[in-house]
């Protein structure tokens, strides 16, 4: 794996007007939940234990740093959206073990604290590329709950990352896994599940990074 072959991705980016779930397994109408109407964003979310790092692996430090500082280098960012509690999405949000792990498989060193692995993320990949991999992260239009997930295997995603998709492959009728680009790394599992239940933006922690290109 190579930092030039995760960087060349960084081309052309843009926000993506519908998403589709090409094939969702069909719910019962009249068992239908109703939709959510709530408008706290997930920026809120990634937010609420402050901007510092710590030492927990589960949490979302290095995604809330990542996100800031694309915005602070890109204010109209399509990343933006993940501000606008009133945009429907679903995201899937890699905890800080997650991307650890990506420093390591990018680099071939283990980094001991959280805001080494950011450093080096930010400065070894760029805004561009880090751009490219949030995006990645985000189905912009749908709301899935993790219960809509588990009888949506096969399911096909659109990603906010122009013409990137991800596939829902659902194992032994209890595990969501996340199909990416990368054929050889092993693909997420979702390891925490509906976050921000009741509002118009959803997300699922995962234990690895989407990756958008086969490193």
């Amino acid at each position: 794996m190579t930092l030039g072959r995760l960087a060349r991705t960084g081309a052309v980016v843009a926000l993506a007007t519908a998403a589709t779930l090409a094939t969702l397994a069909p719910a019962d109408a009249h068992r239908r939940p109703a939709a959510p109407t709530g408008t706290t964003s997930l920026a809120t979310v990634l937010a609420a234990d402050g901007a510092g790092f710590d030492r927990n692996p589960r949490d979302y430090d290095i995604l809330d740093n990542a996100v800031s500082a694309v915005l602070k280098a890109k204010p109209t960012s399509p990343v933006a959206v993940l501000a606008d509690g009133d945009t429907a999405l679903t995201a899937f949000l890699p905890t800080d073990r997650a991307f650890r792990q990506l420093a390591v498989d990018l680099t071939g060193h283990r980094y001991r604290s959280e805001s080494k692995v950011f450093t080096v993320l930010a400065t070894e990949l760029g805004v561009e590329t880090i751009e490219d991999v949030l995006l990645y992260h985000v189905v912009p239009g749908a709301i899935l709950s993790y219960r809509q997930a588990l009888r949506a295997d096969g399911a096909v995603l659109t990603t906010a990352l122009t013409g990137s998709t991800v596939r829902v492959d659902v194992v032994r009728c209890a595990v969501v896994k996340l199909v990416d680009a990368d054929r050889d790394a092993r693909n997420p599992v979702v390891v925490a599940r509906d976050l921000n239940a009741g509002n118009v933006q959803i997300a699922h922690g995962i234990d690895r990074v989407l990756r958008p290109v086969d490193l």
